[in-house]
């Protein structure tokens, strides 16, 4: 790891938790430039929301979804 890199790691890992959960979402952003991508997972999102308020289907507890996957991928 370069020095730059190294006094960068240890500036951020100085902040705050609230700010540097920002930073990440900010750096996570910058790097998911498909548009195309981000456009049909608002679409998926937008039909999956209107097909619950619909109630063509109807959502699983947070809990079953934990325990499934925690069943699914031990440890």
């Amino acid at each position: 790891m370069s020095r730059t890199l190294e006094s960068l790691r240890a500036e951020v890992m100085s902040l705050a938790p609230a700010e540097r959960a920002r930073l990440l979402d900010q750096i996570i952003e910058s790097l998911d430039r498909d548009a195309e991508a981000e456009c049909a997972w608002d679409q998926v999102a937008l039909q999956r929301e209107s097909e619950i308020e619909s109630g063509s289907v109807t959502g699983v507890p947070l809990e079953d979804v934990i325990a499934r996957l925690e069943a699914r991928f031990p440890g």
